[in-house]
């Protein structure tokens, strides 16, 4: 049976940061113009990695994904990916990734036992990737797309809207994702992290997207499932299935099962959370996995958080956390946390 916290959420979910390294700068994740990075002795090695999750698979967790940073930019990734495979009680492996480095990688990602991947595409535009990223590799990551349909048969396909940026882009990315056998989730802008310069005149909204595919389509019925996840899906009238996560104007704190596991070993039991567990270091002093079980426990049972409700609460609302602070803390990172 999963943990259940104080408001009755289960743990099923647990988000893996195998690096806090990037290769692109996307503006509502890394804007600023430098960044503090974690010791590379900080990093939990693949052995570490591995059993820790096992030590949450005890716990109720079935579900383990991996992000950054840029996940393949950790090298030797397949053999984690193997490792975490093993796990006999998982019932699904996923990774997140920019797709830059993902053509090459995706046939050894399979062979070792990834399940899912999901492909940051905010544009179908290379000038305006290099705009939103600072680097030109929108070839390389319509590659990773074309990859990963041709090695896993689908995949989801993540889409920060901007607007004036890139919310004209809804409906050919709804009919770009169709044409490769992805399905698009529309993400919210959210004012976490990294995310210095969040402003609610930025944010499209779910309403604001589901009135974009009215116009279009017509009828969008949302469809009826018992899900953690966090997008809301619906179907329009050709049977095209859209997703919307709507953190940020419509937030899904009642129904979070998540937890977050940086690279270097900090457990976050919400996005917005200003403060994690530390389990590197019980883990590198000995404990035994009945005792980092136990401090597992401890801290989920009496999770109350609600971040993303507490923010929508505010009067007037702005970046949650100002640079100079991050560089101060990059567990607050967004980059290091993991999405």
């Amino acid at each position: 049976m999963p943990l259940i916290d104080a408001s009755g959420r289960p743990l099923r979910s647990l988000r893996v940061s195998v690096t806090d390294r990037c290769n692109i700068r996307c503006a509502y994740c890394m804007p600023e113009q430098e960044y503090v990075w974690l010791p590379r002795h900080d990093l939990l090695s693949f052995e570490e990695i591995e059993r820790l999750a096992r030590v949450f698979t005890t716990l109720g967790v079935d579900r383990v994904r991996l992000t950054g940073g840029e996940p393949l930019l950790r090298r030797n990734l397949p053999d984690l990916v193997s490792r975490l495979a093993s796990i006999e009680s998982l019932a699904d492996l996923a990774l997140t990734t920019n797709g830059v480095l993902l053509a090459p990688r995706a046939a050894d990602l399979k062979r070792a036992g990834l399940t899912r991947v999901t492909v940051s595409l905010d544009t179908l535009h290379a000038d305006r990737f290099r705009a939103l990223t600072r680097f030109d590799a929108h070839a390389q990551v319509l590659a990773g797309v074309a990859a990963a349909r041709e090695t896993f048969g689908t995949l989801k396909l993540d889409t920060v809207l901007l607007r004036g940026v890139n919310d004209d882009e809804i409906l050919p990315m709804v009919e770009y994702a169709r044409a490769h056998d992805a399905e698009v989730r529309f993400i919210e802008y959210m004012d976490v992290g990294g995310a210095t310069r969040w402003s609610a005149t930025q944010v499209v909204s779910r309403e604001d997207i589901l009135a974009v595919l009215r116009e279009r389509f017509g009828s969008v019925e949302p469809i009826v499932e018992r899900s953690s996840a966090p997008a809301e899906r619906f179907r329009l009238r050709d049977g095209t299935t859209v997703g919307i996560v709507a953190s940020t104007t419509a937030p899904f704190c009642r129904t979070c099962d998540r937890g977050r596991l940086t690279a270097d070993g900090m457990w976050l039991q919400c996005l917005y959370a200003t403060a994690g567990l530390d389990l590197r270091g019980p883990l590198r002093a000995g404990a035994t996995d009945a005792d980092l079980g136990a401090l597992v426990a401890q801290r989920w049972t009496a999770r109350t958080d609600h971040g993303a409700e507490d923010r929508l609460a505010l009067h007037q609302r702005t970046a949650l956390i100002p640079a100079e602070e991050l560089r101060r803390n990059v567990h607050l990172e967004m980059h290091t946390r993991g999405g």
